[in-house]
């Protein structure tokens, strides 16, 4: 089976600045993975090289098995990410918006799957409302909704529950680790700790663009005297010692 993300001996410069050095990383189909790291540790930056916003200085990266640069299609057709700013249009409805999004890969008649992701993201109510009306929290619900709403095998969520509520963080969830059940890649980046240590497999930490750890995250709790992902991170970014397994 292909791996869901490849990424060999990837690296970024801006000018004199070295923000990716060499990671090397792959990613299963079907694991819930996490990307952890402190501002500025290059988490963005791997997230924009994998959905084609930038380009790799060197080294390659694939997703689903298409290269990023070399058949990039194939490679947007099997990514959807969530990024971390609210962008969006002011002139349409959430339902417009994501008719929009399904009609940039293609597809047709959606609405169908789309009703099905206002429904699990409780944005049901807001379908014909103006993107302009909604609050924050909703759109972001917006923001994973278009992400999805071409059933992408992999997903990127880059930090998709910074300063929500409560509630949407576990409506967020919830519907998240379904689709995992049902097969769906999922790749996060979060500063909150908790939620890579409950919904993740396998972590991997990032500091000054170097990947520094690499492991399950039931092994890297075994690190830790309190049982506390937060307890081993704080613990590794002190170290800074390259670690990978």
């Amino acid at each position: 089976m292909i791996p869901a993300i490849e990424i060999r001996g990837a690296e970024k410069r801006f000018d004199h600045l070295l923000a990716l050095n060499s990671v090397n990383l792959t990613i299963e189909q079907g694991e819930f993975f996490a990307l952890l790291g402190p501002n500025g540790a290059g988490k963005t930056t791997l997230i924009n090289l994998l959905s084609g916003l930038s380009r790799p200085s060197a080294g390659y990266l694939r997703v689903m098995g298409h290269d990023v640069v070399h058949d990039y299609k194939e490679a947007r057709r099997n990514l959807g990410v969530v990024p971390q700013e609210l962008v969006f249009d002011p002139f349409f409805s959430v339902r417009e918006t994501l008719r929009i999004q399904s009609g940039y890969f293609g597809i047709q008649h959606n609405d169908d799957w789309i009703d099905e992701i206002l429904s699990n993201l409780q944005l049901s109510d807001k379908a014909e409302s103006n993107m302009r009306t909604l609050s924050g929290g909703m759109k972001r619900r917006v923001l994973i909704a278009q992400a999805l709403v071409h059933r992408p095998p992999v997903i990127v969520l880059d930090e998709p529950t910074a300063g929500v509520d409560v509630e949407l963080r576990q409506t967020l969830w919830r519907f998240i680790k379904r689709l995992n059940q049902d097969g769906h890649t999922i790749l996060l980046t979060t500063h909150y700790l908790e939620e890579a240590e409950t919904l993740c497999n396998r972590i991997a930490i990032l500091k000054k663009g170097n990947l520094i750890k690499l492991d399950t995250t039931a092994n890297l709790l075994k690190d830790s005297a309190s049982g506390s992902l937060e307890e081993v991170f704080v613990s590794i970014m002190q170290e800074g010692v390259e670690s990978t397994s």
